[in-house]
């Protein structure tokens, strides 16, 4: 697959909790060709189904969010726009930046701050609250409120680029780099027998309360689920016990939020195929759709797949796209692994 190709059109459209509408839109193109049929939940979740052609086969259901953090306005102040976040936005990151505000058409803004002359040293070490920030759209009062209204949502402008030879970085690859993992499973799997009846997700709203996968869940009703998101990636400033290597492959969660007998799957699997792997304990919620996937009506076995990357909820966030594949790898040997019987663990 060429993940650069699916991610620059992926990362390029803005869809923050609540709001996924035209990135749902463009995952159902590309589920459309790999699937036998597409639809959206309810919650604005799109799920595409691959059955195997037996009655009452075993449902697996793989998943990746397609939301994204973001903002959304709360009020007009001499034509700026007050706002508050939508997900773990991390206020650091907002002096300056540039964002795009869902309007029809969009708009631009920029996120207000103080320039270094006019701040004191001990301002310039403090963190603005989320509450103390405007974004400037370059509008009166009256303009502002007329084509921005209470309740518009935003998100960081920019798209996904390049970084080296292996890297790509940008908004929104948590978690639309686990999606294009997903797109090319199916396409490693095109024309080839299964198993299972395979659910793939593009699940809304996990930034904010998990609610797409909760109800999908619910209504898919599977036996088994493997979320499929991102973890924390290695950097020179961040703790080697708590981060992963970027290129040193998927990484299995093992914890009560993970099924042994999944997590001893993907492992035995990864050794198998030669894919290098890497290991998560959780020690309690996973921190992904998984945690309220599990535990959807009498119960559903669970595993965890992560990407590491860097720089998890900024606009400048990197993945490996060796990472990538080697997880869609790891994933459709797993899917396989079931066999034309489709026992299930």
């Amino acid at each position: 697959m060429d993940y650069k190709r699916v991610l620059d059109r992926l990362c390029a459209l803005s869809g923050p909790s609540g709001f996924e509408g035209t990135v749902v839109q463009t995952a159902m193109a590309f589920l459309r060709p790999l699937t036998d049929e597409v639809r959206v939940t309810r919650l604005g979740s799109v799920v595409g189904l691959r059955r195997c052609g037996r009655e009452n086969a075993p449902k697996l259901l793989l998943d990746a969010h397609l939301d994204e953090i973001g903002l959304i306005v709360t009020g007009h102040e001499e034509g700026f726009l007050r706002f508050a976040p939508l997900g773990g936005v991390d206020p650091r990151m907002l002096p300056d930046r540039e964002v795009t505000l869902l309007t029809i058409p969009p708009i631009y803004g920029v996120v207000a701050c103080l320039p270094p002359h006019v701040q004191s040293k001990e301002d310039m070490d403090k963190s603005l609250p989320i509450k103390d920030l405007y974004i400037d759209v370059g509008l009166t009062q009256e303009e502002a409120q007329q084509h921005i209204p209470i309740g518009t949502p935003a998100t960081y402008r920019g798209g996904c680029f390049a970084l080296g030879e292996n890297l790509i970085y940008g908004k929104a690859l948590d978690d639309r780099a686990g999606f294009a993992v997903l797109l090319d499973v199916l396409e490693q799997l095109k024309d080839k027998p299964l198993g299972v009846d395979l659910y793939i997700l593009g699940s809304s709203q996990e930034e904010t309360k998990s609610s797409g996968a909760t109800t999908a869940a619910y209504e898919i009703a599977p036996a088994l689920c493997v979320a499929v998101d991102v973890t924390h990636g290695d950097s020179p400033d961040a703790s080697s016990y708590e981060t992963f290597n970027l290129g040193g492959g998927p990484v299995i969660g093992v914890g009560p939020n993970c099924a042994r007998s999944l997590s001893g799957r993907l492992k035995h699997l990864a050794e198998k195929e030669n894919i290098p792997f890497q290991i998560e304990v959780m020690a309690g919620s996973s921190g992904t759709n998984a945690w309220p996937v599990q535990i959807s009506r009498e119960g559903v076995a669970t595993a965890v797949l992560s990407v590491p990357e860097r720089y998890m909820h900024t606009p400048a966030e990197v993945v490996c796209t060796k990472d990538l594949s080697d997880t869609a790898r790891l994933l459709t040997a797993f899917v396989e692994s079931f066999g034309e019987e489709g026992e299930i663990c």
